[in-house]
């Protein structure tokens, strides 16, 4: 090797070595001023890590908002995709009101009813507009004003296509200020007397332990999906979805944002699910992550291997909803569970995701264009009852410190039936509250201001007797 060259490679090496030995300078400076470690005082180092501790489960609660708040752009998506074209512009603004409603009315009332002060552990009574919040209050409001907004964004689902705009805006702000607040006062608000979840409620005391619903297949999903139900059952089928008493198909015009918004709302799921630790330190965050895919992928599979046998093909929309469907039934107990729970929870999901959709079609002559009933309804009473049968209970294996899981055994872990038992009866409560509050709402409404657009809007299409537009504009689809 010439000298020279030998001597530019020394000279380079040597340059490499100030500059790595300048790095780990400018490193050991950071870790000395940021690490809790080096604190003066065995209390300051403490009261350092807690601050630490504090300030990433404050980030991840909102990291964790935003993510759910991101599902109502695939909310938009799948309802958009799988309804048609000349609906459109309707549904975006549903789903975008819906979001600017929830966050308004869940600060002035929700909240408070929500999480206020207990009156007989029915309701809570303070708190409204966030009155004496303090920062802890306003990232909880946060996180929880979104998972509300989704309750009412189910049934505009459900009811899409053939819906008074006017009053599904009604029905927003009663759903996310009463019948969403209400129930989630009953499961989550940690009253003593909270009539489900309350140490004091006298159902608890009767059977002798609290309800469990980590992170709302009955408050979010089930009440959503019965209200729904009800919605669907007063509004009535599309103009030809049935004809001599059979489902006719009425295709979607759009499966790619369909299939778009699905994947973006099982990425929200993450936020769902995983913020529901309500903790960035939690030791069973992955857990219940891994759980929750696990769930959703296998309800996939499984709602897609009987379309393909049912039908000689595998069908498409009914594929995605059987991730959904996997996803909404694990969220009740993917902190409560092994891995294996969540495949046998995420399989019976995909089962009830088929056969609820064809028994909503065929049965019960329900026309609901994104399955939302039977994915967010059926699948989230599913999750709420395979907490009593595939529960570990805290403090059994994988679980053995775990704070946030079912405090007993479900009954195939040899807990008995008490834990089924109280989840049945929050079954039955979702159901009649969910479904007998919305009936009663939407036949209020249908009186003062009619829930079902006109025959003519309807043929029209919604995007322009509604609100005066074409979302294509360039591609009118002439109705069939």
């Amino acid at each position: 090797m010439p000298i020279e060259e030998k001597e530019a490679k020394n000279g380079m090496l040597k340059n490499v070595q100030k500059i790595g030995k300048l790095l780990i300078v400018i490193c050991m400076m950071f870790i000395s001023l940021s690490s809790p470690a080096l604190a003066t005082t065995v209390e300051e180092n403490a009261q350092a890590i807690e601050g630490l501790q504090t300030t990433l489960t404050f980030l991840w609660l909102l990291i964790a908002s935003g993510l759910v708040f991101f599902m109502h752009a695939g909310f938009s998506l799948v309802e958009t995709g799988l309804t048609r074209s000349k609906n459109t512009a309707n549904i975006l603004m549903k789903n975008f009101m819906t979001v600017v409603i929830g966050i308004l009315v869940y600060w002035a009332v929700g909240w408070g009813i929500m999480y206020g002060a207990d009156a007989a552990g029915l309701i809570g009574t303070n708190q409204f507009f966030l009155a004496g919040a303090d920062n802890a209050t306003w990232n909880s409001w946060f996180f929880q004003m979104v998972f509300a907004a989704t309750g009412a964004t189910i049934v505009s689902g459900a009811m899409a296509e053939r819906t008074n705009f006017k009053a599904y805006l009604v029905y927003c702000i009663l759903m996310v200020a009463v019948i969403y607040p209400i129930y989630g006062h009953w499961v989550w608000s940690g009253a003593d007397m909270a009539l489900l979840s309350g140490a004091e409620s006298p159902i608890v005391k009767a059977i002798g332990v609290a309800h469990h619903d980590f992170a709302g297949s009955g408050v979010v999903h089930s009440i959503g999906g019965y209200s729904a139900l009800a919605g669907v059952l007063l509004v009535g089928a599309r103009i030809g979805k049935f004809k001599d008493g059979k489902a006719i198909p009425i295709p979607g015009h759009n499966l790619t944002i369909a299939f778009l918004g699905t994947l973006i709302l099982a990425l929200g799921w993450l936020g769902f699910n995983g913020g529901s630790t309500l903790n960035a330190n939690d030791p069973y965050m992955n857990l219940v992550v891994v759980n929750t895919f696990l769930a959703g992928a296998v309800g996939a599979i499984t709602t897609m291997a009987i379309t393909w046998m049912k039908t000689g093909k595998p069908d498409p929309s009914l594929t995605a909803n059987g991730l959904l469907g996997g996803l909404v039934a694990v969220t009740a107990p993917c902190g409560s569970i092994s891995n294996w729970g969540a495949i046998a929870i995420g399989i019976v999901a995909g089962i009830i995701i088929y056969a609820g959709v064809m028994f909503n079609e065929n049965n019960l002559k329900l026309d609901d264009p994104v399955g939302a009933i039977a994915v967010h309804g059926y699948c989230g009473t599913w999750g709420l009852i395979s907490v009593g049968l595939f529960s570990i209970g805290i403090g059994n294996g994988i679980l053995a410190d775990a704070s946030y899981a079912a405090a007993v055994p479900g009954l195939f872990y040899g807990g008995g039936i008490s834990l089924l038992l109280i989840q049945l009866v929050a079954v039955v409560t979702t159901m009649i509250w969910g479904f007998g509050l919305s009936f009663i709402i939407f036949k209020i409404l249908d009186a003062v201001i009619g829930l079902r657009v006109s025959e003519e809007e309807e043929i029209m299409g919604l995007d322009i007797s509604e609100h005066g537009i074409r979302a294509y504009p360039e591609y009118l689809m002439r109705e069939e």
